[in-house]
């Protein structure tokens, strides 16, 4: 879908009040899973970024081709009012009865304002924190436990690393973005122990010449593997290849950028959460609030390495791999030092990937070198 011709942003504030009107969007249960859905994804960047919002992309273009499901979507909507009027146009404009909100600052108070006008559309939201008694019953949550695939990544990266300096460029230090930083750091220091990861924050999701000094700075520190969570992860893949470095991906595959440098890589499979939400749409089913899932649900996977990455480094990473997908593996557990001399988790402790204890962490863990 084209971004909003002007005259389609005028008449939203007219379309806005049908939805205050109470005007239902929904059909009946029966008629719902005979009648076609329109289904609308907002993205906060370009759709082909090699990151965040090109792994929503790709699961929409899934979409597309299921039978009965129409997919209209915008791209480059900051996390403003701007994404108020993109959902209100989706629902009232298009017909969408379905919305994908997917960037981390749509969720409050966008999401939850648009949804209080159409008490009759659903909303699914990446990344946020759908609270029972808090949040309305038409809106959701959905993320994928990311943090299996960054161990990994961190596996790889000390097999790989010959100084034993790791880099992680972050955006901001959310919880999930720490969730990951932790995990890639865990992985490693498996492997080695003394290994360590220097973490800089470059303070907003998309901020590629920050991102491009924080990669040639770690670089002349003597990091020689890269890792991040920012939305596009293609300056940094294409710079830290530029200096000689190895990187492991995050998002999507970045593999075509840098094939001589792209180790592994943490990728999300969206198109399991998305059409869980779909089919409970379809068929009256009450809207699933709060969706999660990891490698053994089918919400993350693993790049596929490339063609430096040793043998070793790859009978380690699928041995733990195959523990996630059987359950038997814990992420985190006690006990677990930070990086202040505290311990978040005491001694025989375990936190399952379900508990909400990790969707609110604060810390960064021992061998992280930076602060929250």
């Amino acid at each position: 879908m084209k971004p909003f011709s002007p005259n389609r942003r005028d008449s939203i504030k007219t379309l806005a009040a049908l939805g205050a009107a109470g005007t239902g969007v929904l059909a009946s249960p029966l008629a719902l899973a005979q009648k076609p859905i329109t289904v609308g994804v907002i993205y906060v960047g370009p759709r082909d970024d090699y990151g965040y919002n090109q792994a929503q992309a790709e699961a929409a273009a899934q979409l597309k081709k299921m039978a009965g499901v129409k997919v209209v979507e915008e791209e480059n909507v900051p996390e403003t009012a701007a994404v108020q009027r993109s959902m209100t146009g989706m629902i009232a404009q298009d017909g969408a009865s379905l919305v994908f909100p997917t960037s981390f600052g749509y969720f409050d108070p966008h999401m939850l304002a648009v949804a209080a006008k159409y008490p009759d559309a659903r909303f699914a939201h990446c990344g946020g924190m759908w609270t029972e008694g808090k949040h309305p019953k038409n809106t959701a949550s959905f993320f994928g436990y990311i943090d299996e695939c960054q161990y990994l990544n961190g596996v790889v990266a000390a097999h790989m690393s010959k100084s034993n300096k790791l880099g992680f460029i972050a955006a901001k230090p959310i919880p999930q973005v720490l969730r990951n930083i932790n995990a890639f750091t865990m992985g490693a220091r498996s492997v080695k122990p003394g290994i360590t990861t220097q973490v800089i924050f470059t303070g907003d999701w998309s901020m590629p010449v920050k991102e491009a000094e924080a990669t040639n700075s770690l670089a002349d520190q003597g990091v020689d593997v890269f890792t991040m969570h920012v939305d596009g992860p293609k300056v940094i893949v294409e710079t830290a290849a530029k200096r000689g470095k190895m990187v492991c991906g995050y998002h999507a595959s970045q593999a075509k950028l840098a094939p001589n440098a792209y180790l592994t890589g943490a990728e999300w499979n969206w198109l399991t959460a998305y059409t869980t939400f779909i089919e409970a749409a379809r068929s009256g089913k009450p809207h699933p609030n709060f969706v999660r899932g990891g490698l053994k649900e089918g919400f993350v996977k693993t790049s596929a390495y490339g063609p430096m990455v040793t043998d070793a480094a790859k009978k380690q990473a699928d041995g733990i791999k195959a523990q996630m997908v059987a359950g038997t593996f814990d992420v985190f557990k006690g006990p677990l030092k930070d990086n202040k001399g505290g311990t978040p988790i005491a001694a025989g402790k375990v936190l399952k990937q379900t508990d909400l204890e990790l969707e609110k962490m604060n810390y960064l863990v021992d061998g992280v070198v930076g602060s929250v």
